[in-house]
């Protein structure tokens, strides 16, 4: 009986444990700024709908690579994006939240504008 008792409450941490840390994980817009900015740049690494958040990279004019975090994958693809809809080498412009840390070339995107065309992932922030 003892033992059920450790086996369960072990359980019961492990999971409390999983659970926390996958919250963490997903940060939300806590690390962005508050402010939104645009950034146009050429595609360097296309759209991958891999992960919890779809994601691509821009280079800009002045040869900075930018990490850009789009909605998750269901969401970006609900807005008209797939990996193959800008090919690499597209000018883009990207609205968005950039990362707190100056030191990080990292925007979570709103709005990816392509050939006259918005794509709107998180509308309700535009």
């Amino acid at each position: 009986m003892r033992a059920r008792t450790i086996l369960a409450s072990a359980a019961s941490v492990l999971g409390l444990a999983l659970a926390m840390s996958a919250a963490h994980a997903h940060h939300g817009w806590g690390g962005q700024s508050p402010d939104q900015m645009q950034v146009t740049g050429t595609v360097s690494r296309g759209i991958s709908l891999s992960g919890p958040h779809a994601s691509m990279q821009i280079t800009d004019a002045d040869g900075r690579v930018w990490d850009v975090t789009l909605a998750p994958p269901p969401r970006t693809s609900r807005a008209g994006l797939s990996e193959d809809t800008i090919p690499v080498g597209a000018t883009v412009t990207i609205v968005g939240n950039r990362n707190l840390d100056p030191d990080r070339f990292e925007i979570k995107t709103v709005r990816v504008t392509y050939a006259g065309k918005n794509y709107d992932v998180y509308p309700d922030r535009l």
